[in-house]
């Protein structure tokens, strides 16, 4: 249980500790409490790793009010370049992103974003999202996207947050990445769905995005390996209102 006031600092993992540090808190919120796995887990020293580790950089939120300034929260971010040195995106493997990719604008992958459960519902993800912003500023970001997940491979369970993606927050055609093994999220008409239902279902990483006027790809994808059934996020910076700017690049001008 967290006893102090934490004091966050942001940096950029370097070297093999930092990475490690990442990966073992993504073993336990996706592996410990969600139930996720994949072939490149390391169940024995409990980190949660693929191979695009090695080709991204590492956002890190670390609370240095706690002993040893423990890291609490992560991004995994992958630019063009070094997804063209991968071979591709990571998201590549569930969605096709050819529209993305040839749509001229500079992109970012988002990735592996997760919070130690002591620090949800807090400033912590505020204070990730500044981190992320300076990163977008720094290298000319104009598209972010993303994979992101709901608990669980039930789809029909997710029946009215999917088919309220679907309904109203598609992606426009020129940006819309698709599903490479389609589940579709129209799975009730319109006037079937629970609004409330939907919201309180829906994931807050993925309402936060709606909020900043976040859109998804076309169908979703059912990843059995992570226990989850993913949707692909797709933010473009040049669309953000000036309330939302603020909200997601805090005060700079």
């Amino acid at each position: 249980m967290q006893v102090s006031t934490p004091k966050f600092s942001l940096r950029l993992a370097s070297g093999d500790a930092d990475l490690q540090a990442a990966q073992r808190l993504r073993y336990e919120v996706f592996v410990a409490e969600l139930g996720g796995g994949g072939a490149d887990v390391d169940h024995d020293r409990r980190l949660e790793r693929d191979r695009f580790d090695a080709y991204s950089d590492h956002l890190l939120l670390c609370d240095t009010a706690r002993p040893g300034a423990p890291v609490v929260g992560v991004y995994r971010l992958m630019t063009q370049e070094r997804a063209r040195a991968a071979g591709q995106f990571y998201s590549a493997g569930e969605y096709d992103l050819t529209r993305l990719e040839q749509s001229g604008r500079r992109l970012l992958e988002l990735g592996r974003s997760c919070l130690h459960r002591d620090y949800r519902g807090g400033t912590a993800m505020f204070q990730l999202w500044q981190g992320l912003a300076d990163y977008v500023a720094r290298h000319g970001i104009e598209v972010l996207f993303g994979v992101a997940s709901f608990h669980g491979t039930d789809v029909a369970a997710l029946a009215h947050p999917l088919s309220q993606l679907h309904d109203r927050h598609l992606a426009p055609p020129d940006m819309r990445p698709v599903s490479r093994v389609f589940q579709p999220m129209d799975l009730l008409p319109p006037d079937a769905i629970d609004r409330k239902r939907a919201a309180v279902e829906m994931p807050s990483l993925i309402k936060a995005y709606l909020r900043l006027g976040g859109c998804v790809g076309e169908g979703a994808f059912v990843d059995h390996a992570f226990n989850t059934t993913d949707v692909c996020l797709v933010l473009d910076t040049a669309r953000l209102n000036d309330r939302q700017r603020a909200i997601y690049g805090g005060t700079r001008g």
